[in-house]
C-alpha cells in the first residue's frame, strides 16, 4: 500500500503508521479516545504502540500536539492524561510543554467542585523542536516607561527606562468557544461524539509546522486536523478506524476551499 499525501484512510491506526516510513511527519496534532469518555464506533487504545509508532514516524525536530483530560470516577480522577505524557516520554519523545485548552463555554457543571473548563495539550517533540512559530497578541502597553531592574536581595526597586513592546508570545493557556459556531461551522462534523476547535488545530499548525509540511492525525475522527492543514497549505494525513468518520472528514475537506490570507503569503 502507498501511501500518498491529502488522504485520509480508514484503518487501525497503530496497522496505519507501520506503513509509513522512518521520520516521514514533521507534525501530528491528534485527540486519543481516552478512559472511554465516547462511544467511538469500535476503537481500541494502546497508547504506548501509538506512542512507539509516532516516535518513529516522527521526523528529528518533530513535534505531537496531544489534546486529552481525564474522566472523574467515583469523585477520583484517572489521571490518563499524565500517564499518557509519561509514556510518550518513555518511548524517546521530550515533553516539550504543557499547554491548556481552555473551552469558554462549557455546559459540564460538578455539584460538588469547580467546573471543569480545560483539556491538556502536551507538546511532545523528537529533539527540540525544528520549527517554532510563535502567535503574538498586543500587550496592554507599550512604548518607553521605567522599568524594574537589577532587584538584589534587599528588595528594593532599582528602575530604567526601557522599552515595551506592542506585541508579546501568547502563554500557553488557549482558549476557544465550542459547539456549533465556536468549534466550527461545518453541521456534519456534530455527527462525530467529540470534536476539538478548529482554530486550535489551526493555531498549532501555525506554530510548529511551515508550508508544504506533512500534518499527520492518526485518529483524525471528523477530520479537523486535515481540513485545517489543507487550509493553511499544508500536506495533511489522515487515518481513522470508523469508515463513517472517515466519510464525514473528506467531505468536510472537500467542501473547504484554500483560504488565502496572510498565513499562507
Amino acid at each position: 500500500m502507498e501511501i500518498k499525501l491529502n488522504e485520509i484512510y480508514c484503518e487501525d491506526c497503530v496497522s496505519f503508521m507501520k506503513k509509513i516510513d522512518d521520520n516521514y511527519i514533521d507534525l501530528t496534532v491528534t485527540s486519543p479516545p481516552y478512559d472511554n469518555l465516547r462511544n467511538y464506533n469500535g476503537y481500541s487504545f494502546d497508547c504506548e504502540k501509538i506512542a512507539k509508532e509516532l516516535f518513529r514516524i516522527t521526523k528529528k525536530g518533530g513535534v505531537v500536539v496531544w489534546v486529552v483530560g481525564d474522566k472523574i470516577v467515583k469523585g477520583n480522577k484517572t489521571l490518563t492524561s499524565f500517564k499518557h505524557a509519561l509514556t510518550f516520554q518513555t518511548v524517546g519523545f521530550n515533553v516539550h510543554d504543557v499547554m491548556i485548552y481552555k473551552k469558554k463555554n462549557t455546559p459540564f457543571m460538578r455539584s460538588n467542585g469547580y467546573t471543569n473548563c480545560f483539556e491538556y495539550m502536551f507538546i511532545f517533540s523528537k529533539g527540540s523542536p525544528k520549527t517554532f512559530n510563535p502567535i503574538m497578541e498586543p500587550t496592554a502597553r507599550n512604548g518607553y516607561e521605567m522599568l524594574v531592574a537589577n532587584k538584589k536581595a534587599d528588595g528594593v526597586n532599582k528602575k530604567v527606562l526601557g522599552k515595551l513592546n506592542k506585541e508579546k508570545v501568547k502563554t500557553n493557556i488557549w482558549e476557544y468557544a465550542v459547539g456549533l459556531g465556536g468549534s466550527t461551522k461545518d453541521k456534519i462534523a456534530f455527527n462525530h461524539p467529540a470534536i476539538f476547535p478548529e482554530h486550535l488545530a489551526e493555531d498549532h499548525i501555525l506554530s510548529w509546522s511551515n508550508k508544504n509540511d506533512i500534518v499527520f492525525d492518526p485518529m483524525c475522527g471528523s477530520g479537523t486536523t486535515c481540513k485545517m492543514a489543507k487550509v493553511n497549505l499544508r500536506n495533511y494525513i489522515g487515518c481513522d478506524i470508523s469508515q463513517e468518520y472517515v466519510d464525514i472528514a473528506k467531505k468536510r475537506i472537500e467542501d473547504t476551499p484554500i483560504q488565502i490570507s496572510l498565513n499562507n503569503l
